[in-house]
């Protein structure tokens, strides 16, 4: 069964996510609710304003308020749920708090988020210390923007705010993308094995920083392999792919196969021959970034990437043009996904 938190987490620095701005941070810098890795602690590690903390944390409150933070988001999407994780935060967490969201395209400043229209995706909800406090979002639009509050004060040591990411396509024009980023609205649509490391790291930005930051699969010790299958940003002609092993030096795959699937067919997912070579089966060396110009194949909507035996993939990068169709269905869903279309 798929969770929320198996989804990517929208508002990590990884993604570009970044911390606005917040009314407080005397204890514990705001810039810790974004950081990707988990959050750690040293135990008596004090410095000029107290115990040292990895997270955001504001000072006591003596008169009535609350503490808020906001958060950019680096992938806009829709938003499925929101963990408020409290880790080593034990008697000076906050005992309930709230998360917004808003929708303001480009580059705004604090002024104008502090103007736009807010709907609330968490209402104010109980917290507990030391907890990853999960809370589920049902509503349905597209947001570029979150704003965490604790009632009222204390401290969180991370935000994940897990969800779909939907790219503006008006920033893709006609142009060759990377069809399979997370940035763009790609995303994965199944994995035969996440062990060690979530299969999304596969599609994230910029080069894998280390092995952690990579898919990993566990050993295998039957005659299987292992594989992932990675949902376009829309219907796509995939040109060319790229297929990174940087840091993966003694569990590299040995060999890795690329295939496509069309949705607009007709045919069953789970049909073998529905799917066609990208790139067929090929050796792969560790630690090296692989780059194929593939031949022309038909559009996709899904790419498998088939590593054999088993081992792990840096990044996938599947570079190509949607088609006009897609383009326009992606704009279409865009508008139908604005929380302030109908606003008054």
């Amino acid at each position: 069964m798929v969770t929320f938190t198996d989804l990517p987490d929208l508002a990590t620095r990884r993604l570009g996510g970044a911390v606005l701005a917040a009314n407080d941070e005397s204890f514990a810098e705001k810039e810790s609710l974004v950081r990707h890795a988990e959050p750690t602690f040293t135990p008596h590690t004090f410095g000029h304003k107290g115990q040292v903390y990895d997270g955001w944390e504001t000072r006591r409150r003596r008169e009535p308020g609350h503490d808020w933070a906001i958060v950019r988001l680096g992938a806009p999407g829709v938003i499925r749920g929101v963990v408020v994780d409290t880790a080593f935060f034990k008697g000076n967490y906050p005992p309930e708090v709230s998360v917004e969201g808003c929708a303001v395209d480009g580059y705004p400043t604090v002024e104008d988020l502090a103007a736009a229209t807010w709907r609330t995706l968490v209402p104010r909800s109980p917290a507990r210390g030391d907890t990853r406090n999960g809370y589920g979002v049902g509503d349905p639009h597209r947001f570029t923007h979150v704003r965490l509050t604790m009632h009222p004060d204390g401290g969180v040591a991370r935000l994940r705010v897990h969800g779909e990411p939907v790219a503006d396509p008006r920033l893709f024009a006609d142009l060759p993308i990377d069809l399979a980023a997370l940035r763009n609205g790609g995303g994965i649509a199944d994995a035969s094995d996440t062990f060690f490391s979530r299969a999304d790291n596969a599609i994230s930005p910029g080069d894998p920083l280390s092995q952690g930051d990579c898919w990993e699969t566990a050993r295998r010790r039957d005659d299987g392999h292992d594989w992932i299958t990675v949902r376009l940003a829309g219907r796509g002609v995939v040109r060319a792919a790229e297929l990174d092993t940087t840091h993966l030096k003694y569990n590299a795959p040995g060999a890795a196969r690329l295939r496509g699937f069309d949705a607009a067919s007709d045919r069953p997912v789970d049909d073998d021959a529905a799917w066609f070579d990208l790139l067929p089966r090929t050796d792969l060396r560790p630690d090296t970034p692989h780059r194929f110009v593939l031949d022309p194949v038909p559009a996709a909507t899904h790419v498998r990437l088939d590593i054999y035996p088993d081992g792990g993939m840096g990044r996938l990068r599947l570079f190509g043009s949607l088609t006009p169709e897609a383009l326009d269905a992606l704009h279409r869903r865009h508008a139908e996904l604005d929380p302030n279309v109908g606003a008054p």
